[in-house]
C-alpha cells in the first residue's frame, strides 16, 4: 500500500497548525486514513552579537534565537484527496514537501 507523507516546516507555528487542520478536515471529508500531524524535532538557530559596534565598553552580548516547527502527516493514498491538498491556500514562511512512499 502506498500513502502520501507530507512533511511541514515553519517558524510562525500558527500557520502550521491551521495548515494541519486544513489537512485533517480533508482526510475527515474524503474518508481516507490519516497519521498525525506528528510533531518532530524543533531545529533552533542562535546567534549571538556583541552590543558595543566598536569593541569598547562591557562585554554584554545580544542573543537571538529563531525555531523552525516541523510537523509529518501520512496520507492514505487517495487521487481526490490528494488533489484537494494541492489546492490548500499556503501561507508564506511555509515550507511543504510531499513525497509517496510505500507502506
Amino acid at each position: 500500500m502506498q500513502k502520501a507523507r507530507i512533511k511541514l516546516a515553519s517558524v510562525d507555528i500558527d500557520k502550521l497548525n491551521t495548515t494541519c487542520a486544513f489537512i485533517k478536515d480533508i482526510s475527515d471529508k474524503t474518508g481516507v486514513q490519516m497519521r498525525g500531524p506528528i510533531p518532530l524535532p524543533t531545529k533552533r538557530l542562535k546567534l549571538a552579537t556583541r552590543r558595543a559596534p566598536g569593541g569598547r565598553g562591557s562585554a554584554t552580548w545580544e542573543r537571538y534565537e529563531m525555531r523552525v516547527h516541523k510537523r509529518m502527516i501520512d496520507l492514505g493514498l487517495d487521487e481526490r484527496a490528494l488533489r484537494l491538498v494541492m489546492r490548500i491556500p499556503v501561507p508564506d514562511g511555509l515550507n511543504i514537501e510531499i513525497e509517496m512512499i510505500d507502506a
